[in-house]
Order: structure tokens, then sequence, then C-alpha cells
């Protein structure tokens, strides 16, 4: 991550319409990264494409999204633990009525805690942390 800019937070639907070709929001989120200087992930958005990868396609492309990750320098990924666990549990009650999912509240969580402005996805739940979503 680069010092001294705050990080756009990415979420799985950006990463999988950068890397799948068919995905109607393509175009954008290629040059979003095409130009990215400092990004930010939950490891629960790299498990959760993983497995979309996996079930949609096949372990050679759930295998190219790891790679990709792995060199995509101004990316960071934030481990998720138990604590999130208990934050997550809190946050969800209050939006039970949202379906998010723990990668989404974790997401969430980290955008209001290192109060992140950019958020890069096409999922319209990130609107309850107050970023800006780049599709708007």
């Amino acid at each position: 991550m680069s010092k001294g800019i705050k990080p756009a937070y990415v979420d799985s639907s950006a990463f999988i319409a950068f890397l799948d070709k068919s995905d109607s929001h393509h175009k954008i989120f290629s040059l979003l990264f095409a130009e990215a200087k400092s990004l930010l992930t939950s490891s629960l958005v790299i498990v959760e494409c993983h497995a979309w990868f996996l079930r949609r396609y096949d372990s050679q492309r759930a295998l190219q999204f790891l790679n990709f990750i792995e060199i995509l320098k101004p990316l960071k990924v934030v481990d998720f633990g138990h604590k999130d666990i208990l934050e997550g549990q809190i946050f969800f009650r209050k939006y039970k009525d949202h379906d998010l999912t723990l990668a989404d509240i974790h997401g969430i969580l980290l955008i209001k805690k290192l109060k992140i402005k950019d958020c890069w996805s096409t999922d319209r739940h990130f609107r309850l942390s107050g970023v800006n979503l780049v599709i708007d």
C-alpha cells in the first residue's frame, strides 16, 4: 500500500468483474485496476472469490485468481479473526434485514474503522458504511 494515499476497499464483485470479461462491469474495473495506487480488502473476500471461480469455472481459474492476488502489489489483505466475528455479530443484529455476509460486514467495518472513502464494488450494501461506490 502506498504511504499517504487512502486505499480503496475492494470487494469480491470488483475482482470478479475485472477477471471475468463477460461481467457487465468489466470495463470500469479494468480501468480502475490499471491505475490502482493503494488497495485494501478482507481475507474473506479472497476466500469468497476463490470459491466463486472454483464453482463457476474450475480449479485452474481459481488458481489464476490467487496468482493475481499474489502479484497485485498495491493490495493489502486484512485478516479476519475471532474479534471480527464478535464485531460482525453486533453489526449483523443491527442490520439483519439486509442479508449481509460476514465478508460484507468485515468490509463495512474496515471501511468505517479506517475512514476509507472509495469502495470498488457493485454491492450496494456497502452504502451502509457511507463510502462512495465507484459504480455510482
